[in-house]
């Protein structure tokens, strides 16, 4: 059965893992898998490199990865951690020769284009500006051979989306799943989902949230993103059930498509 390699680009919260100014034990661990950078995800299939979501850490991510080529982003919804880094695209564009196609909601598409104005204004520039070929996603679509079902969810108030590919989901940023959305979750082997920290976040899904929706779904394996400095990685996975574990910078799975 082929495959995609699932990458973890980055697994912590939007101030990063240590946070600026912070001195608590996680901030000052030694276990490299408790330094997380923003939310972002690396799917490698049929010779293509798709992202979901271009963190501010997007160019460091890339260059520890060595991801040389880009062929797609996806994005999840409009927060600065999930966006900022849109403009590190712009070796990709010159080195592939062509634009980098994006897909997008409707309202994610209306905060790209506010937040970086200059790579829509047709303004006449001297300097480099990011190619891409913007594309609005209103139900599922496909890449490269491999399917992409959105999958909707609620960021406190606001409307985000995560993706079922073949047997596996990401879903970060959410605080609830609506009904028909949990039913496109069912049968996965991998679930990467948002489990903030331990404590209740009115847009987040915290650790008690996030195994209730697990307990519910039973994907085979369960891994949680999106991670702030009061999960130690070490202690925390010492916690958890089987099957699921703390996802962190680097974490490749096989991913069944």
């Amino acid at each position: 059965m082929p495959s995609l390699q699932l990458t973890i680009l980055g697994s912590g919260t939007s101030m990063g893992v240590p946070t600026l100014g912070c001195h608590c034990e996680v901030c000052e661990s030694g276990d490299p898998r408790d330094k997380r950078t923003r939310p972002s995800v690396l799917l490698s299939y049929n010779g293509r490199n798709v992202v979901i979501d271009t963190a501010p850490d997007f160019r460091a991510q890339a260059m520890r990865e060595r991801i040389d080529r880009l062929d797609a982003v996806i994005y999840t919804h409009g927060h600065a951690d999930h966006i900022l880094g849109l403009d590190d695209i712009r070796p990709y564009n010159l080195k592939q020769g062509g634009l980098v196609p994006v897909y997008a909601s409707a309202q994610t598409q209306k905060t790209l284009r506010r937040q970086f104005a200059y790579i829509f204004d047709d303004a006449p520039t001297e300097s480099s500006v990011p190619g891409v070929e913007m594309h609005t996603i209103e139900g599922p679509f496909e890449l490269f051979g491999l399917e992409f079902t959105p999958v909707p969810a609620n960021h406190g108030q606001q409307p985000v989306l995560g993706f079922r590919f073949g047997g596996a989901a990401y879903l970060t940023d959410f605080s609830s799943v609506p009904e028909p959305s949990r039913k496109l979750l069912m049968g996965l082997d991998d679930f990467i989902l948002d489990a903030l920290r331990y404590t209740p976040h009115p847009m987040h899904s915290n650790v008690a949230q996030s195994l209730a929706l697990v307990a519910e779904l039973k994907p085979r394996r369960a891994w949680f993103t999106h991670i702030c400095h009061d999960l130690s990685h070490t202690e925390a996975n010492a916690k958890l059930p089987e099957g699921v574990q703390l996802a962190y910078d680097g974490l490749k799975l096989e991913v069944k498509i």
